[in-house]
């Protein structure tokens, strides 16, 4: 037993050494947060569908892609009426983020791409979208409820204390008055002006130029290509084998995909609500500021 104790207080010594070394020769392939640095051998792959709500999710995933040196390139696909303002300008960022890499950012557009949609898909390096999908709709809406007449039909009157004479403002249970009107336009018009600065920056294009076809009309995929909304018309597939060619790994790529369990529970919930509950879905959307199609 004495030759193994003879070893042992310097082995423990030494492990600490020995874990280094091995780590600094790998390359420091792998970090503590989970991000894989090798050869560039994969394509990313993120889907965005359904309203957006919250951009948490897909801003990880796309994150998770941006630190990955065996990411040769992502793909996006987004089948997306907008959503809520401020998720869709945090995706919207870490596209922007992405792109910067230098890495191909690739956006195939499905069904519909459109406001909140086509805002995030603005950064790609190139976007596809089919002959019919529907895109554009360059606009913010503001939907407030007013149950004022309903109120007074049943008898009953609600009353509000405030401090402050806006606080109140958007009171389902009142008519605006004029101020409160204006105050409410510029927020819209702020709003309205982010995007068209945002997807100016994200096409690389002018400002006027997109403040042109910023009124929100919507725009089929061989519409938007006339007017340099997107890049080229085609489906998933063409998108697949654009990206697969410009990073030079061909069809052997592997199709690397970050959704973590508790999403896809989250997105197989939502679809099945809207299937079943459309009429539910829409009485739930909160008040607030919208990059969103309304074509409903």
């Amino acid at each position: 037993m004495r030759p193994l104790g003879k070893w042992l207080i310097p082995g423990i010594i030494a492990l600490p050494v020995l874990i280094g070394i091995v780590l600094l020769l790998r390359g420091n392939r792998e970090r503590a947060d989970g991000y894989s640095f090798g050869t560039l051998k994969a394509i990313g792959l993120v889907q965005i569908k359904g309203t957006i709500t919250e951009s948490d999710e897909y801003v990880r995933q796309i994150r998770s892609l941006r630190f990955d040196n065996s990411i040769a390139g992502v793909i996006v696909r987004i089948d997306s009426p907008g959503g809520a303002v401020a998720p869709s300008q945090e995706i919207y960022r870490e596209m922007l983020r992405f792109r910067e890499t230098a890495k191909p950012l690739v956006v195939s557009m499905g069904t519909v791409a459109a406001s909140g949609g086509y805002y995030i898909a603005s950064p790609g390096t190139k976007i596809f979208a089919d002959p019919g999908t529907l895109t554009g709709s360059i606009g913010v809406i503001f939907t407030l409820p007013l149950y004022q007449e309903l109120a007074k039909k049943i008898g009953v009157e609600f009353r509000v204390f405030t401090a402050g004479k806006m606080k109140d403002i958007g009171s389902p249970y009142r008519q605006m008055t004029g101020d409160e009107k204006k105050f409410i336009d510029a927020l819209l018009k702020d709003t309205h002006e982010q995007f068209i600065e945002d997807v100016a920056t994200g096409r690389r294009m002018n400002r006027d130029t997109i403040a042109r076809y910023a009124d929100g009309r919507v725009f089929t995929g061989r519409q938007a290509l006339a007017i340099h909304l997107i890049d080229t018309l085609g489906g998933y597939e063409d998108a697949l084998d654009w990206i697969e060619k410009t990073t030079g790994l061909g069809k052997n790529a592997a199709i690397v995909e970050r959704k973590g369990t508790s999403s896809r529970l989250r997105e197989w919930l939502k679809d099945e609500t809207a299937a079943i509950f459309p009429a539910l879905k829409l009485a739930q959307q909160p008040a607030g500021l919208y990059y969103m199609m309304n074509l409903r």
